[in-house]
């Protein structure tokens, strides 16, 4: 009789333990880079809140280095429910909603703090470009994740002004951005940045466009003398969820996915921000800084006039109402 009773309590253990189990939602999510970059630890931050709240309602898994997708195929992954949750390059989801590339526009934003107020959640801006990514590829936008701003390299005379890129061949990696390159006179050439390093030295193209953290995590001043801070426009990355997985949970882990996500984006944006100067400052020795004086800025503001006449005809009704949106911010 004893063993029979232990036998039942046995199983019944058994039956509460696979019911918490089967209880927890485990949202996977594929990361592009290491658990180590601001995007893998801004993840961790988020991984933490949601756990927490959720008393392990909500479990999360971090797969990092593309260990699953690459960055081209996280908004058909994400959006077809293969896998929940992920980060990519925002770019990667104007093949679906061209618009995304708004952020790209040269000179666009006037300052940090206008780039901050038209990137932030629920911005104006931001909700028409988060409903139409979600509406055109199923993926919920749960925040942007900045990366920095954009800095120009090379070697030999410094880039001041936009007589200086003409006739070069430059690294660009995304549409908007080659358009920006032929405005200033320039040859694109599309690259990822993990071939910018052996592109450089080998001379295959003249001039660089990347982030600033890549400058140092990439040591691209090793192979590079000038960095030129033109941070003519943002580099972010977005971190989307499958939204028929988001909308079977509960209103309550709902709430504390959204509120989570409020949290980490702004704490990410604050310290990348705030860590371009000191990144620039780390590496001052190592290559030759220019700033751009209101004068020289100018130029290349007037130079690169037209690529917003023509993303906007590339971009149609929703470009149109995303650049009117942040231009009244």
């Amino acid at each position: 009789m004893r063993a029979k009773l232990i036998s039942m309590f046995g199983a019944a253990a058994l039956s509460v333990t696979c019911a918490t189990a089967m209880a927890a939602e485990t949202i996977r999510v594929t990361l592009q880079l290491p658990e180590k970059h601001s995007l893998g630890k801004n993840w961790n931050a988020f991984k933490e809140i949601i756990e927490e709240k959720s008393k392990g309602e909500l479990n999360v898994q971090l797969f990092p280095s593309a260990q699953l997708f690459k960055d081209k195929e996280v908004p058909e992954a994400v959006g077809s429910g293969a896998v929940e949750a992920g980060s990519a390059f925002l770019g990667r989801f104007a093949g679906s909603v061209p618009a995304v590339e708004i952020v790209n526009l040269p000179f666009f934003f006037r300052d940090e703090a206008h780039l901050r107020a038209a990137t932030a959640n629920n911005s104006p801006m931001r909700k028409i470009l988060d409903q139409a990514v979600l509406e055109e590829t199923g993926a919920r936008v749960l925040w942007w994740q900045a990366y920095g701003r954009n800095v120009y390299l090379n070697s030999g005379a410094p880039i001041k002004t936009p007589e200086d890129v003409v006739g070069k061949k430059v690294r660009t990696y995304g549409k908007v951005l080659g358009w920006t390159v032929k405005a200033l006179g320039g040859a694109p050439t599309l690259m990822s940045g993990s071939k910018q390093l052996l592109a450089y030295q080998q001379g295959a193209v003249d001039v660089g466009m990347t982030g600033t953290s890549a400058v140092k995590s990439r040591k691209l001043y090793e192979v590079m003398e000038n960095m030129t801070l033109s941070y003519d426009f943002a580099i972010e990355f977005v971190a989307v969820i499958n939204n028929d997985f988001f909308e079977g949970l509960s209103e309550d882990n709902q709430k504390i996915i959204l509120e989570a996500a409020a949290i980490v984006e702004k704490q990410l944006r604050d310290e990348v921000y705030a860590g371009e100067d000191a990144m620039v400052e780390s590496i001052s020795d190592k290559i030759n800084v220019i700033r751009l004086s209101d004068e020289e800025r100018a130029k290349w503001v007037e130079a690169t006039a037209s690529v917003q006449d023509r993303f906007v005809e590339a971009t149609g009704q929703i470009g149109q109402k995303a650049l009117d949106a942040a231009k009244a911010m």
